[in-house]
């Protein structure tokens, strides 16, 4: 294969190691800064110009896009995107992950353990923000920094309070997060590679800090995942659309809570610590899924008028609980069940024995009109009557 990694440090740890990998299974590699490419966009012809010269015959693109050049380096790749090349994380992913407070956001709706968090812009909201995370000491963060950077910890409220209002002064959009004692300069980062934890390592930080990043001094041990961060883990990974993730989770009474999902994980603290070829899963990654390039399901599956995509929510008062798929009469309806997401495990292409349970999510693809009737019944607040007219008065009354 022709591979191209988007790197603006090719002598960078990391970079080399992924060139390495790809070059020991016989693939030929380039590697390219994001800022040197031009993209042009006409009708049904995308491409891409390196350095005023056209390169678009790679079979597989990997980002390594740093916060620096998120918005540029992402349209490089979802230029690709366009073009049908496999991209190993997508523009969206890396867009998403990048934006702690999206990220935040998206992983809120599904049971993963994240610590309290609030975004606030008005002064007089800061102190109540503070309070509803669960009081001082809190941890102040930069939405888009990146190995420590922009993480400080504030011992008392008042303080807290002072740094916020002086980012937000500098035109700095911050996030107010809940400070977890128990895992005071401690975490854990899992390396996730296609739905799989690769490794693992625990990160302690050194002397009075309080951020166990490798960049600031931490040390890293290999750790083997419990069951229950693993599972947080992939999910995280999975929820924001990566392939390839660096998941970092705090060790708190409550079980695990993510930190941050990188979506370009450095590979020098972890491949040291724990000596997995992590640069070699990558690869082998990329080989498995060249093959399937990403479409978007609802785009494609809702051509037909009438038909469409639906993830339909199962209720205890549902009438499908307690039925399998063929019972359901799902199928009658012309409704066909793509997947079933269930706490923590998906389950891809069900057969017709496979039962439905309270709490599960169908992913369906169907009649709309028959869709509908699978959800729970909106109650919507009755209109007010109108008021009448006043008659008009007649002439001499």
């Amino acid at each position: 294969m022709k591979i191209a990694i988007l790197s603006q440090g090719p002598r960078l740890y990391s970079t080399r190691r992924i060139r390495e990998a790809a070059e020991a299974r016989g693939h030929k590699v380039r590697v390219l800064d994001p800022l040197k490419f031009s993209l042009d966009v006409e009708k049904k012809n995308p491409h891409v110009w390196y350095r005023e010269k056209r390169v678009e015959n790679f079979d597989a693109i990997i980002p390594r896009i740093g916060a620096s050049i998120t918005f540029f380096g992402t349209a490089v790749v979802r230029q690709y995107e366009q073009m049908g090349v496999f991209c190993l994380n997508t523009s969206s992913s890396i867009a998403t992950s990048r934006d702690k407070l999206r990220a935040f956001q998206i992983l809120s709706r599904h049971n993963i353990g994240i610590p309290k968090t609030a975004f606030v812009r008005q002064r007089s909201s800061v102190m109540p923000a503070i309070e509803r995370v669960g009081g001082a000491p809190v941890i102040i963060k930069l939405l888009e920094g990146t190995q420590g950077i922009g993480v400080i910890l504030a011992d008392t409220s008042k303080i807290a309070e002072a740094i916020v209002e002086t980012l937000q002064s500098t035109k700095q959009n911050v996030l107010i997060q809940n400070f977890v004692e128990e895992s005071r300069g401690r975490d854990v980062r899992a390396f996730v590679v296609g739905g799989r934890v690769v490794a693992a390592m625990r990160r302690s930080a050194q002397g009075t800090e309080f951020r166990s990043n490798v960049h600031r001094g931490g040390v890293a041990v290999p750790v083997q995942l419990e069951p229950e961060y693993e599972r947080t883990a992939v999910m995280a990974a999975q929820i924001l659309g990566l392939r390839v993730a660096g998941v970092d989770m705090l060790e708190s009474n409550e079980g695990p809570q993510v930190m941050e999902v990188n979506s370009s994980p450095g590979l020098e603290g972890i491949e040291t610590a724990t000596g997995v070829d992590i640069a070699g899963e990558m690869i082998k990654h990329v080989e498995e899924q060249v093959l399937f390039p990403d479409l978007d399901i609802r785009q494609r599956l809702t051509l037909d008028r009438g038909y469409g995509v639906a993830e339909v929510p199962i209720g205890p008062e549902s009438p499908l609980v307690g039925k399998s798929i063929k019972e359901s009469g799902l199928r009658d309806q012309d409704i066909l069940v793509l997947s079933i997401m269930r706490e923590s495990q998906t389950i891809p292409n069900p057969r017709n024995t496979r039962e439905i349970l309270s709490g599960d999510r169908l992913l369906c693809y169907g009649k709309l009109l028959a869709m509908k009737t699978l959800f729970p019944a909106q109650h919507w607040p009755e209109p007010k009557p109108k008021r009448a007219k006043e008659k008009a008065k007649q002439p001499g009354t």
